[in-house]
């Protein structure tokens, strides 16, 4: 598995501790995000992810900012991206079942740490389960 990941300033923390986690996991990561603290715009971080994604050089994609609503409205201009902001394991697990999110959105300053990292592990090894949810995710359009 691949995964491509990104973040800003807020979410740096987080992504170091993520990239340790997928590693331990012998799970491949291309690192878009910043390793600072200092301020930096997220789309120049979450952009990148999501061409990886979209162009299916990476399995998924994760992006962290601190609300996760400008990485994840940034992800969701590309094609076949489907990027979920989520908040904890149920939304998780509901956005890949339901949804076949391929992107996770995480807000990195309104979860805790290991709240992330448990998300990170639902998000992967959640499936979709297609069916009456596939015909759904089907009627989002791809520009």
């Amino acid at each position: 598995m691949k995964i491509s990941i990104g973040n800003d300033h807020a979410g740096t923390e987080y992504k170091l501790a993520v990239v340790g986690l997928l590693k331990s996991m012998d799970i491949d990561v291309v690192n878009h995000g910043t390793d600072s603290t200092d301020s930096v715009d997220y789309p120049d971080f979450v952009h990148p992810v999501a061409d990886d994604v979209e162009n299916g050089t990476v399995d998924y994609g994760i992006i962290i900012c601190g609300s996760g609503n400008g990485a994840s409205m940034t992800a969701n201009k590309h094609q076949k991206v489907r990027a979920a902001l989520c908040w904890n394991n149920e939304i998780v697990s509901l956005a890949r079942e339901h949804n076949n999110a391929n992107i996770l959105s995480l807000p990195a300053r309104f979860i805790a740490l290991p709240q992330a990292l448990d998300m990170v592990k639902t998000f992967l090894t959640t499936e979709f389960q297609g069916g009456r949810h596939e015909r759904r995710v089907d009627k989002i359009p791809c520009m």
